[in-house]
């Protein structure tokens, strides 16, 4: 996972799993994230082929951490499959999913 920013935005990539085995590391840098920046943070789920129950939890709660900052999260480049994940569970009407090109055409 590594950090980068942009004007007006943090970006964060996310590796390729975000489960129990891994939420430990991405929580702690999510949230150093929140608390040293100002605007959006993107986290970038690209790469993400396996998202569990505590994945989920680690981006609602950075989710909740960022309004709490004044910030937003923003999930970017989010992968069918874990799109199908944030649908079922509704967290798609909670968390800020950006669109992407391809499910706009």
């Amino acid at each position: 996972m590594r950090v980068r920013g942009t004007p007006g935005a943090q970006v964060v990539v996310i590796g390729s799993r975000l489960d129990a085995g891994t939420v430990a590391g991405v929580r702690q840098r999510l949230h150093e994230a929140v608390d040293s920046g100002d605007g959006d943070l993107v986290a970038d789920l690209s790469a993400v082929e396996m998202i569990d129950a505590t994945g989920l939890g680690v981006l609602v709660g950075t989710h909740r951490r960022a309004l709490g900052a004044h910030r937003r999260l923003v999930l970017r480049n989010v992968p069918p499959r874990v799109m199908r994940v944030l649908a079922v569970t509704r967290l798609n009407r909670v968390l800020c999913v950006e669109a992407s090109a391809a499910a706009a055409a």
